[in-house]
């Protein structure tokens, strides 16, 4: 049964620093790359980072370039996203998802299957 195992989140101040985890398990088939995406209340869902599984390319939103470091442990098959400089509006629930990466300025991951979700709160 295929299923995403995630970890991470949380609340945190704004400048702060949070991570999140996801660990693939009992995919039959091959997926062309994994990130996450977030979904706010009241507003679109946002690819906001992805990564390659052919040539580990990594690919970023606007809006979290310079601030997020979307990252793989082969060994550990494992991925993960280090979210620094956390602001306000990055809150939101961040869904690991498999898929494919796209070259966009709003989302870069088109999700084809995804997790329960983590809350990310940014807030003071």
């Amino acid at each position: 049964q295929e299923q995403l195992v995630e970890s991470g989140g949380g609340l945190v101040q704004p400048g702060g620093s949070l991570s999140l985890s996801c660990a693939p398990s009992g995919f039959k088939l091959d997926y062309a790359g994994i990130g996450w995406f977030r979904q706010a209340p009241g507003k679109e869902r946002e690819g906001v980072s992805c990564i390659s599984m052919s040539d580990g390319r990594v690919y970023y939103a606007d809006a979290v370039q310079g601030r997020f470091t979307i990252s793989r442990d082969n060994a550990k098959n494992t991925v993960y996203l280090q979210m620094n400089s956390l602001k306000p509006e990055d809150t939101a629930v961040y869904h690991c998802a498999t898929g494919w990466c796209t070259v966009g300025t709003t989302s870069v991951l088109v999700a084809t299957f995804w997790g329960q979700g983590n809350q990310v709160t940014v807030s003071s």
